[in-house]
């Protein structure tokens, strides 16, 4: 028996749900979609119709999903991804037939350093693939699963049974400061220095302490915290100021230093622990062509980055797992 589909409801609509569900608003969808906004405001009254719902409702000076779109968001990205796959399948195994978007889970001090290496060579070999960043704001693996989320870029966690990962590179952590200040004209931060002068701390979750902490526990010594910053892109702006301590990752510290921002990194005189970087994917795209060339293009643009005691071995499966 075959499956019935309402008449009004074809792919371009669905794309036009998919971009509404991602921008948040008609105008923001519209130019996605490269659409006007009075198109893009005419198809939601055709998806209303046809989903009979309202899809987005006013809530202030802005709109919000009803629990329906919600719910039928992850289901409808799938579709469009499917299609997307049939478009590939029918053209050949050539990136460069290829017309693919994949959504990127990252670490936003990762995000500066990768993303620009990764765009070049996506676009010079495959001109019809885009990518759309998905900020890290967790690490839950059910965006995996459901199709929300393709490759996940992340310091290592156990994966899930069913998420395979490859390990990218190990990096450690880096007291950033002002090229212009006291510490950036010092040869080398010392311990004191670390306890003395104030830090920015980095924490999506608000919190104040870390490993550093620990370590100067250890030691009988504290450090003074003045502020708390959701992002390392935020923490890195802040590392401008005159006499101020941040600890970013060495990749990005690097990557700053060589686009000429006026910073400089010192190594932290303490014995703090090494963070590893994954990727991850769920299992259904680990055969999928296009996700496996996407994965290769990673730790391509990794390779001269990350330095000498970069570590990139092959993919390794989840425990228990079969691959199938």
């Amino acid at each position: 028996m075959g499956v019935t589909v309402p008449e009004n409801l074809d792919l371009n609509l669905l794309r036009v749900f998919d971009a509404l569900m991602d921008a948040g608003s008609v105008t923001a969808a519209a130019e996605q979609l490269h659409l006007s906004p009075p198109a893009t405001s005419r198809a939601l009254t055709r998806l209303r119709r046809a989903m009979n719902d309202p899809i987005l409702v006013r809530a202030g000076r802005g709109l919000v999903p009803t629990p329906f779109a919600l719910r039928s968001a992850p289901r409808v990205r799938a579709l469009l991804e499917g299609a997307a796959e049939l478009v590939t399948d029918a053209t050949g195994s050539e990136p460069r037939t290829w017309r693919r978007s994949f959504a990127v889970r990252i670490n936003d001090g990762l995000a500066p350093v990768l993303v620009p290496r990764l765009i070049g060579r996506i676009t010079a070999e495959a001109p019809g693939v885009s990518l759309r960043l998905v900020a890290q704001n967790t690490k839950d693996p059910d965006a995996l699963r459901d199709g929300s989320v393709d490759l996940d870029i992340a310091v290592a966690d156990p994966p899930a049974p069913d998420v395979y990962t490859q390990t990218l590179f190990a990096d450690h952590f880096v007291a950033v400061v002002s090229a212009q200040s006291t510490l950036g004209r010092a040869r080398r931060l010392t311990v004191a220095q670390l306890c003395r002068y104030p830090h920015i701390s980095v924490s999506r979750k608000g919190r104040a302490r870390g490993p550093l902490d620990d370590t100067l526990e250890t030691l009988g010594r504290t450090r003074r915290v003045v502020a708390v910053v959701p992002t390392y892109a935020a923490a890195s702006l802040l590392a401008l100021e005159d006499d101020v301590i941040v600890l970013i990752p060495r990749v990005m510290a690097r990557h700053l230093v060589d686009r000429g921002v006026p910073v400089r990194w010192h190594e932290v005189p303490l014995d703090l622990p090494r963070v590893t970087v994954d990727q991850r994917w769920h299992r259904r795209l680990d055969s999928d062509r296009p996700s496996q060339w996407l994965r290769g293009q990673v730790v391509a643009a990794l390779e001269h980055l990350v330095g000498d005691d970069a570590r990139m071995p092959p993919a390794r499966r989840p425990p228990g797992s079969s691959g199938a």
